[in-house]
């Protein structure tokens, strides 16, 4: 999918942010983000309600936001960067604490001054704390070393990555990353010049309407150009399968993970089959972002059940899926929850 690197070309920040947003996990139910309370809904992880505030933010602002998540649980500091899909990554060198560390007391309010419960707030405070005295860097010998103890640093907010691996570098963006680039960048609109001349107009409002917020309007736009693209190059085009790509986009910015979610595999099943492995993997990464915010236990189950098999045979074949497992265990990890969640549901 075109698209330009979303550091060169991004909407203008509307909110002065600081460098990191301080994060704090204070406990299974309970962190804050830039001192206001986050708690984890019924059937929700902390780690994902902190993620979603901090997409709230990076939504917001039309840029990835970046957070200094010092995490309790874990014992463990560490760089993230949350972009508008949800999608995050470490960015530095965690530090993990090496003695224990009593938490701090959790807030008790669960509004922000000023605010309504759950809106996004602009940070208004200082930086998080630093890194503790007792705190030193994760080296090869010290993980070596956690590791023969059988102690773990935990994992990353979301995202299977150890707090001690830093995600690799020069990484293209996929998924609903590759998308958000298209969206907020100046690039091209379409993937052909057939489709240039007849959808880089209604492309430029569904990208304009994003922008601005306004998703139930850029959704129905999607719809009729998705109608009209299918009916003029038919239903595997190249053309009617990147509008695809941005419906699924939209359905996920506005908080129908589902239907994200279903798209979102349809279309890497149609990628596979054609022996696109690159793009397969892109909208299966979408589709496990959209699959991430599915609070339903049983609604996970089921589109956890369909990600994993085709992600399993996806990484069975040649392609980017093969290099790199570890997103796959996480989500075969999340199954395991969601069956512990959906017996204790079924029990109530």
């Amino acid at each position: 999918m075109a698209g330009l690197s979303f550091e060169k070309k991004r909407a203008p920040r509307t909110v002065g942010y600081p460098a990191a947003v301080p994060v704090r996990v204070y406990g299974p139910e309970s962190a804050s983000v830039d001192g206001v309370p986050v708690a984890a809904a019924p059937g929700e992880e902390i780690q994902q309600a902190v993620l979603n505030r901090l997409q709230s933010l990076a939504i917001s602002v039309g840029a990835p936001i970046h957070a200094t998540v010092h995490d309790d649980l874990a014992g463990c500091v560490v760089p993230l960067e949350v972009s508008a899909d949800g999608s995050s990554r470490v960015t530095g060198e965690p530090v993990r604490l090496t003695a224990p560390r009593t938490p701090d007391p959790a807030p008790t309010a669960h509004t922000a001054p000023g605010g309504t419960p759950g809106t996004p707030q602009a940070p208004a405070g200082p930086f998080g704390p630093p890194p503790a005295a007792d705190a030193r860097p994760v080296t090869a010998a010290t993980r070596d070393a956690g590791a023969r103890a059988g102690s773990g640093a935990g994992t990353a907010l979301g995202m299977g990555l150890p707090y001690d691996e830093p995600a690799p570098a020069q990484t293209p963006a996929r998924g609903f990353d590759a998308v958000a680039e298209e969206v907020l960048g100046d690039g091209p609109l379409t993937e052909t010049a057939e489709g240039a001349e007849l959808l880089a107009e209604p492309m430029g409002r569904i990208n304009e309407a994003v922008r601005a917020g306004r998703i139930d309007t850029a959704a129905e736009l999607a719809e009729r150009t998705l109608a009209e693209a299918s009916a003029v190059f038919g239903p595997h085009h190249a053309e009617v399968l990147h509008v695809r790509e941005l419906s699924a986009y939209i359905a996920y910015l506005g908080d129908e993970p589902v239907r994200a979610c279903r798209l979102s595999l349809e279309l890497a099943r149609l990628r596979r089959q054609a022996r696109d492995g690159e793009a397969a993997y892109g909208n299966l990464q979408s589709a496990a972002t959209a699959w991430r915010a599915v609070r339903d236990p049983e609604e996970g189950l089921r589109l956890g059940h369909e990600l994993i098999g085709l992600w399993t045979d996806l990484s069975a074949e040649p392609g980017p899926a093969a290099d790199d497992l570890r997103p796959l265990e996480a989500a075969r990890a999340r199954m395991v929850r969601l069956t512990d969640r959906a017996a204790k549901a079924a029990r109530a």
